[in-house]
């Protein structure tokens, strides 16, 4: 972990992870993995495939709602199955995808002593994961409600973390952990232009394999763009475990 040093403001560099750290969407892998398993009704899957149709339309999309529709494989789960089983998933489909160049960057900062944050709509067991093979010191990600008895209901905890919330959660988060006024983004990545609240808040935002939009935006803006694609692929990159 970075060292966090007394007396002047915490550099955090600051990363989404979908389309950004790796490449694609988890949660649309999430749904083939789920589907393919016999955990998630083709149905509800089609529905999923519309709102990710939209996403990549740029869109209006539910976020809360995908994700509730998701997590209905889930629902009534004890929480540490659960995420046990998101765990198998990353090692199983994510870990393979996660991107060499987004890896050496989170290095980079990390040697320069700052603090290196995912804040990601992904759900948090899937980001937690993760941290156990990469160079991140803390995440922000969308949770979804336990209830009492410890179990996952289809409810997502407050907001997904997701364009302006992203902004909103990162505030939270380094509030709580570092002190109001004690901390700064230094770096931020994006991929999507829905990401554009949380680079803006960098003193160096950069706009990594953009979408058309974000490309526009951070050409407009004069933001460092960088090409992360995968340049060769990866044995089993396409499967499911």
């Amino acid at each position: 972990m970075a060292q966090e040093q007394k007396g002047k403001p915490i550099q955090l560099a600051v990363y989404d992870f979908d389309g950004t750290c790796i490449s694609g969407s988890s949660t649309v892998l999430l749904v083939r993995f789920l589907v393919f398993r016999r955990k998630l009704k083709l149905p509800r899957s089609l529905g999923i495939a519309g709102w990710a149709l939209k996403y990549k339309l740029q869109l209006p999309q539910n976020e809360a709602w995908v994700r509730a529709q998701v997590f209905k494989a889930f629902e009534g789960q004890p929480r540490e199955e659960a995420d046990a089983y998101l765990g198998k998933f990353y090692d199983d489909v994510i870990e393979k995808r996660f991107r060499p160049a987004a890896d050496a960057s989170m290095l980079s900062h990390a040697q320069d002593g700052k603090v290196v944050v995912v804040v990601s709509a992904s759900w948090d067991a899937i980001v937690n994961r993760a941290r156990e093979f990469h160079p991140i010191d803390y995440q922000v990600s969308t949770r979804m409600v336990v209830n009492e008895e410890g179990r996952y209901t289809r409810q997502v905890d407050g907001l997904p973390v997701e364009g302006e919330e992203k902004v909103h959660a990162l505030q939270r988060f380094a509030d709580e952990r570092f002190g109001a006024g004690n901390w700064v983004v230094s770096d931020a990545y994006g991929d999507h232009h829905s990401d554009v609240p949380m680079l803006e808040l960098a003193r160096t935002p950069h706009a990594v394999t953009p979408d058309n939009p974000l490309e526009r935006y951070a050409k407009r803006e004069g933001w460092p763009i960088l090409d992360w694609k995968d340049r060769e692929k990866k044995p089993g990159y396409y499967t499911y475990g």
